[in-house]
């Protein structure tokens, strides 16, 4: 007995009146929907219900056998239309006997190699794809290569706050709020020596730094 194929890439679009089904690429996932099966049973089973809102009694009692009866021969019909459906896909699809994918031949088959694109690539699309990836990375060498900071000092610490009053700091030297200087510079009360922010001791005397002001 034959394989039977698309088992893994369709939408069954079937209802309670017919069958439909949706085969899509194993690639690029478009799709192609197969004529739709009337179901027999089903548009008998519609013509009772309709019947019965009408009429209602035991008309109305023969649409529920129909809905058993349907039952009954589901898995048959259902299994008719897809194979039919199967076979109508198929002349929508190229298998690759590589892989084994079902692609589609507009974007997605390689018909000189005879494989899917993702076993064949077509080298026209992949120097292109190449080319541009390699213009990519050679911005951003670019860019890495020239300064992007405007100048900005990064030798000195930067704060994103303002020491004295909190706000958000921008671009310069003073705040923007309360116009005082970002950068806190800490200086030795007994030898004048420019100290660092946490230093506890002056590295110029050694004398203990004054504790910061408050307020």
């Amino acid at each position: 007995m034959a394989l039977i194929a698309f088992t893994k890439n369709y939408t069954d679009r079937s209802n309670d009146t017919g069958y439909q089904f949706e085969f899509h690429c194993d690639k690029c996932g478009n799709g192609h929907m197969t004529r739709f099966q009337t179901s027999k049973m089903g548009l008998a089973e519609s013509f009772l219900k309709a019947a019965g809102s009408f009429f209602g009694g035991n008309v109305s009692r023969a649409a529920a056998a129909g809905d058993h009866l349907k039952d009954a021969y589901r898995g048959k019909a259902w299994d008719d239309a897809y194979a039919s459906s199967v076979e109508e896909a198929k002349q929508h699809f190229k298998q690759c006997s590589r892989c084994g994918k079902w692609v589609c031949p507009e974007h997605c088959w390689n018909a000189s190699r005879g494989l899917c694109e993702e076993c064949a690539p077509n080298l026209q699309e992949e120097a292109a794809a190449a080319q541009a990836q390699a213009a990519k990375e050679q911005v951003w060498d670019k860019a890495k290569q020239s300064d992007q900071t405007g100048g900005m000092d990064v030798s000195k610490p930067v704060t994103a706050g303002c020491p004295h009053c909190g706000a958000k700091a921008a671009s310069g030297k003073f705040c923007p709020e309360c116009g005082k200087p970002l950068a806190q510079e800490k200086f030795c009360a007994d030898c004048g020596a420019k100290m660092p922010e946490t230093a506890k001791f002056c590295p110029g005397c050694g004398k203990a730094a004054a504790p910061p002001k408050t307020g």
